[in-house]
């Protein structure tokens, strides 16, 4: 779907959840890693496959990025992220996700039929599992059944995960209903 982005920029930088590294082309949000000791290993977990060249990408993002891990209340939705990789069902359940307001959780299940299939919960979490932008497609807020957390991919694993919910859960302030339209 679509064309490859042209001209990719390597973007690191340091925040409170670590250091995170980026890549991004045009206005395109290509991939995005966080909670790393050092920059050379953020940018390793962004894969060996990018072809990138190393240069600021996206200043605006850049502080946004280091505001959301400072504990600012943040919303990502307006961020163009690349979905060419994604089937038809990922573009789905990325879509939905993304509506996943701050401070609050969905389980897998039900972000599953938000996305028009209510019985591939399990599909859900692989499409979370692979997400190649954290935190702009906030996966750590979908969980499992019951309010357990589930698995998590980002350095320190469902610890992280926990601490980027218990973050945003001080900081809410959005009370909308979860997955509206």
């Amino acid at each position: 779907m679509g064309t490859p982005p042209t001209d990719p920029r390597l973007t690191v930088f340091p925040s409170e959840l670590g250091w995170i590294a980026m890549v991004g082309a045009g206005d395109v949000l290509c991939r995005l890693s966080f909670g790393h000791r050092g920059p050379d290993v953020a940018v390793a977990a962004l894969g060996p496959e990018l072809a990138a060249v190393e240069g600021e990408w996206n200043p605006g993002l850049i502080d946004r990025l280091q505001a959301y891990a400072a504990g600012e209340p943040v919303d990502f939705g307006d961020v163009a992220i690349d979905q060419r990789h994604l089937s038809p069902f990922g573009r789905r359940v990325i879509r939905r996700c993304r509506r996943i307001p701050y401070g609050r959780t969905v389980s897998y299940a039900e972000l599953a039929a938000a996305a028009g299939s209510p019985r591939a919960a399990r599909a859900v979490g692989n499409c979370m599992a692979a997400n190649r932008t954290p935190l702009v497609v906030p996966c750590h807020r979908v969980v499992a059944a019951g309010g357990r957390l589930g698995r998590f991919s980002a350095p320190g694993g469902t610890r992280t995960k926990r601490r980027l919910l218990e973050m945003e859960t001080r900081r809410r302030t959005d009370f909308q209903s979860v997955l509206s339209e």
